[in-house]
């Protein structure tokens, strides 16, 4: 073989090397992001189920306590900034306030044997507390899949990749008062 043969061979070689290493660094890349994507999903789905939720308690709770409107227009709020919650940050915000309200309805609740004794309120309180649990282990999800992307993005020469291709960082799933929601309203009869 001549010498240019061989030069050939060897040019061809590593740009077969190259392409096949921009194909599967591409691919990882939309991977990680569909995983973020669909673990948000996982999040809105639960956040949504909550908020379900949320106006049959307060309408079992209402019949009882009629007299303390400003706690149901403020659980009424916060399911409403819930719902609206696009990113993220606003579903964080989102949560601070749910976390509060809902705080406030259950406070409300005790003051009254009745309710705490029916069976619809009882069922609802499970539900919500199943919800929260579940909504936990979806952030978990969403922030581990976060940052495993945001990693790859980040790491040499992935990044290089990953600009030319246009591919962002995500957001993790933060509260201000992470105290505020690590556990699920405490309810004591």
């Amino acid at each position: 073989m001549s010498g240019g043969l061989i030069a050939l061979l060897i040019v061809v070689g590593l740009v077969v090397i190259v392409g096949v290493w921009l194909w599967a660094t591409y691919n990882a890349l939309v991977t990680l992001r569909n995983r973020v994507d669909e673990a948000w999903s996982d999040i809105t789905v639960q956040l949504k189920r909550r908020a379900d939720l949320i106006p049959n308690l307060v309408e079992i709770v209402k019949g009882y306590a009629a007299h303390e409107k400003g706690v149901f227009e403020s659980v009424t709020q916060a399911r409403s900034a819930l719902m609206s919650a696009s990113t993220p940050a606003e579903a964080g915000q989102a949560e601070n306030l749910v976390s509060g309200a809902l705080k406030s309805l259950f406070a409300v609740a005790e003051a009254y044997p009745q309710l705490q004794a029916s069976q619809n309120f009882l069922k609802l309180q499970s539900d919500l507390v199943d919800a929260e649990d579940k909504i936990q282990a979806a952030r978990r999800f969403y922030n581990g899949g976060v940052r495993e992307y945001n990693t790859k993005l980040q790491m040499f020469p992935t990044n290089l990749i990953a600009g030319a291709f246009r591919f962002t960082e995500r957001d993790f799933f933060e509260v201000e008062d992470a105290s505020a929601i690590s556990e699920p309203p405490r309810i004591q009869f």
